[in-house]
């Protein structure tokens, strides 16, 4: 069974952006453009029916499309690094959808994510990179920022069982809403 996350792509222009930092770091397993993305909550290896209900119950989901950015970079795990990251800008919307996928995940019986949600996109996994080549990296590239864009849609991924790092491959698609209009899911139900 392939491990399963839920995430949020990133688009090829700020994927293209995310390149310009590869290199420069000893150690560094960098990340392929094409499986740059934001995990919002990992679920991990579950059976087929727990897989149909999380897509059934994700499908339910509605909510409005938002922007958001790539804004700074850092590190995990600070006296042993063990990944590169680029920030992301803080969206209201962005956290009320991972709480909802969160509390939907718990509903099904899978245990709570024990992380913070900590919304991030992965450059590099590290290897034995000393804690001063990482402070040299990052110090180069602290300014790094990209032009906001539309968050349309959020998306199950799967993996094979690997060290991290893709592939990845879109198993659905949840599309969000349309924030401009005037939606209202009480006036959907008013005209069924």
């Amino acid at each position: 069974m392939p491990r399963l996350f839920v995430a949020l792509e990133v688009p090829r222009n700020a994927a293209m952006s995310l390149s310009l930092l590869r290199g420069g770091l000893p150690g560094a397993r960098w990340i392929d453009v094409e499986n740059f993305h934001i995990t919002l909550r990992f679920i991990g290896d579950i059976d087929g029916r727990t897989a149909d209900e999380v897509v059934d119950r994700l499908d339910r989901i509605e909510r409005p499309e938002f922007q958001l950015a790539l804004s700074g970079i850092g590190s995990f795990g600070s006296k042993k690094p063990h990944s590169v990251f680029a920030g992301v800008t803080q969206a209201p919307e962005m956290y009320a959808l991972q709480g909802e996928i969160e509390r939907i995940c718990q509903r099904l019986g899978l245990p709570a994510d024990p992380r913070k949600f900590t919304p991030h996109v992965t450059l590099a996994r590290l290897r034995n990179s000393r804690p001063e080549e990482v402070a040299h990296y990052l110090t180069g590239r602290g300014n790094f920022h990209t032009s906001a864009f539309t968050v349309n849609r959020f998306v199950l991924m799967s993996s094979k069982e690997s060290v991290g790092g893709g592939p990845y491959l879109t198993e659905e698609i949840f599309p969000l809403y349309e924030s401009g209009g005037n939606w209202d899911g009480a006036e959907l139900h008013d005209h069924l």
